[in-house]
């Protein structure tokens, strides 16, 4: 039986069973590497290998969260969230009050997820900033935290797969595009946002039935005091607050400037110590209180730079086993000159490999050096093949347990602890995403 295949179905159903995501990931890695026959020593080398992939990312998701603390001590969210409640007890109409909120809150939240990829690009680390300071709030809508999970992953897939600014310039131009390239298939003249327009419609379908069909029942949830947050509520001052709004502007700037300067450094990672610096110096944040402060912003965000930590690890042995390339192979000999069914079996490998890894970039160029000589014998147009591959690539992110896209909102929706990552952010996102996705992406290999 393939190694990766055996890999990815057990670290699934040992995330399904409540086994840590950690644990998960890495008794699936080891069942990979010895079902490949690498032996006990070569797997344990290749994820020990692979662990170092993920360090980087971990620091700078364990900084944005101290810098998101930061933020929140200054009151900011706080006043957000005391908007919204006033909204609700408003005089008068207080249910016209509340549904109004509600779908505010809603829009509120995909447009940050939105703007996180490419506006203001800080990935998930708008979440634990925005998104515990609105639990209570939440609660008295009696919204189900399963739409907000499918809410937030909307608009961090969607919006990378398919605009070419910020993280998806990274992942339409830089991965995608580059890698087809690479593998002998020329693409200089395809729209890449026409050929993803049929995929980003299958994700809106997705969260369109989650807001008015799966989730549009109310859900209860109890009010809990996050132990996160400050013991006292922090003071809220204009200072603070336009000094907050500094911060988080600077931080978004560095970002930006670093990308467009062709910057190898972690722009996330520089961002996020310029933001704490300007808290800390402005006085924003007390000197006295920092350390408690920035101490629970990496907590928030430990658990995220363990799993990613352990998914590169997981990825590391994955690719050492050589049998990616057999998977797609043995595909392709299944299904022959059938393109309908080949497609298929393409988009089905790319969202078992994602969901493995759990990163659709690292993913992509994994996948695009087999699978774009199988599309291009198999007749597939050039459109047609960087639409199956860039939907392969991007299946998996919304459902796999190891990914940011999942691991983000269960971060902020987690901050009471009554949201689950696997039943509350796993499995509501691959029924509503990975379905939807795998049908347009198969009908956009068909069509173009």
């Amino acid at each position: 039986m393939n190694a990766v295949l055996v890999a990815v179905v057990l670290m699934l159903v040992l995330s399904l069973l409540r086994v840590h995501v950690v644990v998960a990931l890495f008794l699936g890695a080891l069942s990979g590497g010895l079902v490949a026959g690498m032996g006990l020593d070569r797997t344990l080398i290749a994820f020990q290998d692979g662990l170092g992939g993920g360090a980087k990312i971990a620091l700078s998701y364990a900084l944005l969260g101290a810098f998101a603390m930061g933020v929140a001590a200054t009151g900011l969210p706080k006043l957000l969230a005391d908007f919204l409640l006033h909204r609700i007890n408003s005089d008068g109409s207080s249910a016209k009050a509340a549904s109004a909120t509600k779908w505010l809150l809603v829009a509120g939240i995909i447009a940050m997820a939105v703007m996180s990829q490419n506006l203001i690009p800080v990935h998930i680390a708008f979440i634990p900033l925005l998104v515990p300071p609105l639990l209570n709030v939440m609660n008295k809508l009696r919204l189900d935290r399963r739409l907000i999970t499918c809410c937030i992953t909307f608009g961090l897939v969607t919006t990378y797969m398919f605009i070419p600014v910020g993280f998806g310039s990274i992942y339409l131009n830089d991965i995608l595009l580059y890698n087809i390239g690479e593998a002998g298939l020329d693409t200089s003249g395809i729209n890449v946002m026409q050929v993803m327009a049929f995929p980003a419609l299958g994700m809106l379908v997705g969260v369109l039935i989650a807001i008015f069909v799966t989730y549009r029942t109310p859900r209860d949830y109890a009010d809990v005091s996050l132990g996160t947050a400050p013991e006292k509520a922090p003071d809220v001052s204009r200072y603070k607050v336009a000094v907050a709004m500094v911060a988080i502007v600077a931080t978004f700037v560095v970002q930006i400037l670093m990308q467009s300067l062709g910057f190898e450094a972690d722009g996330l990672l520089v961002g996020a110590l310029i933001g704490l610096a300007i808290l800390l110096v402005t006085g924003a944040v007390n000197f006295r209180n920092a350390d408690d402060i920035f101490s629970q912003g990496m907590k928030m965000m430990a658990l995220i730079g363990f799993i990613m930590i352990t998914a590169q690890g997981f990825a590391a042995v994955m690719s050492a086993t050589g049998e990616v390339e057999s998977l797609v192979t043995t595909a392709g000999d299944v299904f022959g000159d059938n393109k309908f069914a080949a497609a298929g079996a393409m988009l089905l490998v790319g969202l078992i490999v994602t969901m493995g890894i759990g990163s659709s970039f690292s993913t992509l160029p994994v996948i695009a050096v087999i699978f774009v000589p199988l599309a291009v014998s198999l007749g597939f147009s050039p459109a047609a093949t960087v639409a199956l591959v860039g939907t392969a690539g991007a299946l998996g992110d919304a459902g796999s347990p190891a990914s940011d896209s999942t691991l983000g909102p269960t971060a902020g929706l987690n901050a009471d602890g009554q949201h689950d990552h696997v039943r509350d952010s796993v499995i509501p996102t691959f029924i509503h995403f990975n379905i939807p996705l795998l049908i347009a992406g198969w009908a956009a290999a068909m069509i173009l």
